[in-house]
């Protein structure tokens, strides 16, 4: 994956947003040499989105499947709430 500068990104922002959408680039945006942020189609974030959403479908089924369930005042009591 490419590195860009901040002021690299921001320079010349026309063209890093048409190398992602048009390019299928992705591009992560450094500030003072540490990766800040990456620019991803919105393809990409649909993606990612949709793998999100069946992780936490999965972590719900989970959850589910347990046998120890306590109802939410219990818990709430439990967490000092």
């Amino acid at each position: 994956m490419e590195r860009l500068t901040a002021s690299q990104a921001r320079d010349d922002f026309a063209t890093v947003v048409n190398r992602v959408a048009f390019g299928r680039e992705r591009l992560v945006i450094q500030r003072r040499g540490k990766d800040m942020v990456a620019l991803i189609s919105m393809e990409d974030l649909v993606y990612l989105t949709t793998l999100e959403e069946r992780e936490d479908v999965d972590d719900a089924k989970q959850a589910l499947a347990e046998p120890e369930q306590i109802s939410w005042e219990a818990a709430k009591k439990k967490l000092g709430l």
